[in-house]
Order: C-alpha cells, then structure tokens, then sequence
C-alpha cells in the first residue's frame, strides 16, 4: 500500500483476464469490472487491459471485485462451423 500526498491509499488489487484471438489481434477482457481491450500479442493486451481498467476505476471506483467463477460447457456445432471454431482458437 502507498500512501498518496491527499490522503488516498493506493492498493494492488488482482484482476482477471480472459483472452480471445480474433484474426491478427488478441481480445482482453477483465470480467470483475467488464473492461476490454486489444492488442497484437498476447502482451499487449493485457497490458492495454491493465491501463484500461486503472483508467476505469479512478472514474468509477469499485468496492470489493468479485471473484468470476469460470467454467466450461459443451455444445454441438455442426459440420463446417466446428472445423472454423477450431481454427480461430489456434
């Protein structure tokens, strides 16, 4: 914890990030706070995310974050849509 010239203590607060690939760019989302960002590594993005969020919260400070809870599921895809699935997911 830091201790700010006005007062305001400054904490780290763990986020986190949930990353897509869509075409050449990598989609970041942090879900406790619903901001989103991009980038063209991995990286980036999340480094984009990072400040996006610091931004997002000095606007709109957030008490506790709740933890997401995330899971999988299962769902049939058919024929073509399930090879183009696999394909953007490498």
């Amino acid at each position: 914890m830091t201790l700010l010239a006005n007062t305001i203590w400054e904490n780290m607060t763990t986020f986190t990030a949930v990353l897509m690939k869509e075409e050449d760019m990598y989609i970041a989302k942090c879900p406790e706070v619903g901001t989103v960002s991009q980038g063209s590594t991995i990286e980036e993005a999340i480094s984009n995310l990072k400040e996006a969020t610091e931004l997002y919260l000095k606007e709109f400070p957030a008490k506790e974050p709740t933890k997401p809870i995330i899971t999988t599921f299962e769902v049939k895809v058919l024929g073509d849509i399930k090879k183009n699935i696999r394909k953007s997911l490498c």
